[in-house]
């Protein structure tokens, strides 16, 4: 979804295509209204998968509502904050609250990461990833137990993952009808390798929550 336009103090700020680019980068957020049992904001992991000087979107678990305050801290791009301007299924469009000089170097950056990004240095598996259009997905442990969760991104070897339950390195599950071991864990969910590599043309049909459900797992 291109970030054509973006509402900032009630105006409409057209958004420079040239310094506009669909990516798909790991990161954590923030929601002003969104606290834990103790008043603490709760810390999200999210993906960008659009950014330019004025907004950005990300793939989310929590979308929050139009209007919230928002903060993000993306790998490769920095901190953002902001609002939420407009709502994207499995996710939200943010502006981003900066001065001329800072919109200036995040242009710098984001023409940089347009040369860079096809290198993805920060991610440890060697295909290249996608973020899976209906995100929502649901893994089954050992014993039967399942839970729902947020699939942030998806290849051919592994996956991240965004759930209430963060399960020990070394743990065997499926992700919905694919069998894999949790490898890492990051700030808000963990990353799992699929025991066998999986073809990319099927692949996000079986991890999709309905698949789940068609498959008793629900």
């Amino acid at each position: 979804m291109p970030l054509t336009e973006v509402k900032k103090s009630e105006e409409v700020i057209f958004v420079d295509r040239r310094r506009n680019i669909i990516v798909s980068v790991p990161g954590i957020y923030m929601l002003a209204d969104h606290r834990n049992t103790r008043g603490e904001r709760r810390t999200f992991p999210c993906r960008a998968v659009n950014v330019s000087p004025y907004a950005i979107a990300l793939a989310a678990p929590t979308r929050g509502h139009l209007g919230e305050r928002a903060f993000a801290t993306v790998e490769h791009l920095g901190k953002f904050k902001g609002s939420i301007v407009r709502m994207l299924d499995g996710g939200f469009v943010m502006s981003i609250v900066a001065t001329d000089d800072e919109r200036n170097k995040l242009a710098a950056k984001i023409d940089w990461f347009e040369q860079f990004k096809n290198f993805d240095v920060a991610d440890q598996r060697a295909d290249s990833r996608f973020v899976p259009q209906n995100p929502r997905s649901r893994i089954v442990f050992a014993d039967g137990e399942s839970e729902d969760c947020f699939v942030l991104d998806l290849s051919a070897s592994g996956a991240a993952i965004s759930s209430q339950t963060i399960p020990e390195i070394g743990t065997v599950l499926a992700l919905a009808t694919i069998v894999g071991r949790v490898v890492r864990h990051f700030d808000g969910g963990f990353a799992v390798r699929f025991i066998e590599r999986q073809e990319l043309q099927h692949l996000e049909a079986r991890v999709n929550l309905d698949v789940v459900v068609g498959y008793g797992l629900s």
